[in-house]
């Protein structure tokens, strides 16, 4: 029986308020690197700790990766992190849905890697925090999904793993990380372009996954 559900945030509750942020980072950084090994390098870099501001998080992911932090490349990349998060936006079911979760009385958790101050005000401003019985943020934990974010959580929120299920978009970082701490994990693919055997396109399909 399911008692509680693990989410991510970014593209699975909430939209992200411009095109890729992180892709938007690896353009401007431009390592030369893939972008899946960039993603892991930089996320370890910068939202695995907090910094005094975001030019000191961008500051380290420029020493990450060898690259000179010069002022332009730090603006740009405040930028493209700012406007994701003010003009972000949840989804049409996404309240909707938790509430419906909340009041079959099943726990509801978010596990999100994140920049410093990234998520938490985003939580605010859409009234969702009050919703959440626990939140654990990358940042804050110092640790990401892939390497014990999940462990942490089920551990902090006296879970077990099969009393639970995590909803994410990415395969990589949602669903892998998820997997890994033995957890069922659901990919939600909104465009429904992508093969994954235990996939939804709305999170309102969640209603009837927690009753099976």
């Amino acid at each position: 029986m399911v008692k509680a559900v693990f989410f991510d945030f970014w593209g699975t509750l909430v939209e992200n308020g411009t095109r890729s942020p992180m892709k938007q980072s690896w353009q401007i950084l431009r390592t030369g690197l893939p972008f899946s090994p960039f993603v892991q390098r930089f996320e370890e870099a910068v939202m695995t700790k907090q910094f005094p501001d975001q030019a000191a998080a961008f500051t380290e992911a420029c020493n990450e990766f060898d690259i000179a932090p010069k002022p332009f490349i730090i603006e740009k990349l405040i930028g493209v992190w700012n406007k994701n998060k003010l003009l972000a936006k949840t989804y049409d079911e996404t309240e909707v849905t938790l509430r419906e979760l909340k009041q079959k009385g099943l726990k509801l958790v978010l596990v999100s890697n994140t920049l410093q101050d990234n998520v938490s005000p985003v939580l605010e401003k859409f009234g969702l925090l009050e919703l959440f019985d626990h939140v654990f943020l990358s940042d804050e934990q110092g640790v990401l999904k892939t390497t014990g974010l999940f462990e942490k959580a089920l551990k902090e929120a006296k879970l077990k793993a099969k009393d639970v299920i995590s909803v994410g978009d990415s395969i990589e970082t949602d669903i892998k990380g998820a997997e890994a701490a033995g957890i069922k994990s659901y990919l939600i693919d909104r465009r429904n372009t992508r093969e994954f055997e235990s996939k939804i396109v709305s999170l309102d399909e969640l209603t009837d996954i927690v009753e099976e």
